[in-house]
């Protein structure tokens, strides 16, 4: 006769899941090998990550492609009498990775976090030429290069045009990558008052009412207020009174 495996057995593949950013929650007794019973394969679990990527992500560049997180062969998980569910996880998102949450409610309950990037190549605003801080920027101080999605700073600007007529923070370094934080601009956002929330999907632009809950500066992150949901998110502020928040 066959025996359960003792927790203690479980603790490294707990731990291998930890570092690869993935954590599978304990299946029922059910979702053990049995004669008969069909378990989700890690080809279609998968899928069903790289599906929800597709529409979160929205159309990717020329270069670029979505990497899912490695699914261990060995989870068995129940067959779900329904399609997966795959939702993004709660928290902070990065402008190339999304953890989505693939569960199932019938007949098994069970939950796998599935990590999603995209890795590629992408446009980055560089200094054409060293910048003094203080400099108010133009298109001559400015210039579009490819360079590798992992490992970009945050913030990094993908278009010269948001940059023009800002002012560097600190010295910039010919070739350095520009980010938010190395430009002061104009208040664009001031708390209290009415604003443009500007969501993007999947080439989809949608515009709503909301309200700054805070003063934010072109480029900056600021916490918006969604006048129909009265719902609190956050976005970039940009010119004009506008902000673009982003899309789960």
């Amino acid at each position: 006769m066959r025996h359960a495996p003792s927790k203690s057995r479980h603790r490294p593949l707990a731990a291998l899941a930890a570092l690869a950013g993935l954590w599978l929650a304990t299946p029922s007794p059910g979702a053990r090998a049995a004669t008969g019973v069909a378990f989700e394969t890690s080809a279609a679990l998968a899928t069903a990550a790289r599906t929800a990527a597709v529409h979160a992500f929205g159309a990717l560049a020329a270069g670029q492609r979505l990497q899912v997180g490695v699914i261990a062969p060995g989870m068995q998980l129940r067959h779900c009498a329904r399609p997966v569910d795959a939702t993004p996880a709660p928290g902070v998102r990065l402008p190339n990775r999304i953890v989505f949450v693939l569960q199932c409610t019938s007949p098994e309950t069970w939950r796998l976090y599935v990590p999603v990037t995209v890795v590629g190549v992408t446009p980055v605003v560089v200094a054409a030429h060293a910048i003094v801080a203080g400099t108010v920027l133009t298109a001559r101080d400015l210039t579009l290069a490819s360079r590798n999605l992992t490992g970009l700073p945050p913030g990094y600007l993908d278009s010269p045009t948001i940059a023009i007529g800002l002012t560097a923070a600190r010295p910039v370094a010919q070739g350095e990558i520009l980010t938010n934080q190395m430009l002061l601009g104009n208040e664009a956002v001031t708390r209290g008052e009415r604003v443009t929330l500007v969501a993007k999907s999947g080439g989809i632009s949608v515009r709503m009412a909301g309200r700054a809950l805070a003063d934010g500066f072109v480029n900056q992150r600021v916490r918006v207020e969604n006048l129909s949901s009265g719902k609190v998110v956050e976005g970039i502020a940009r010119a004009n009174h506008t902000v673009r928040i982003f899309v789960p």
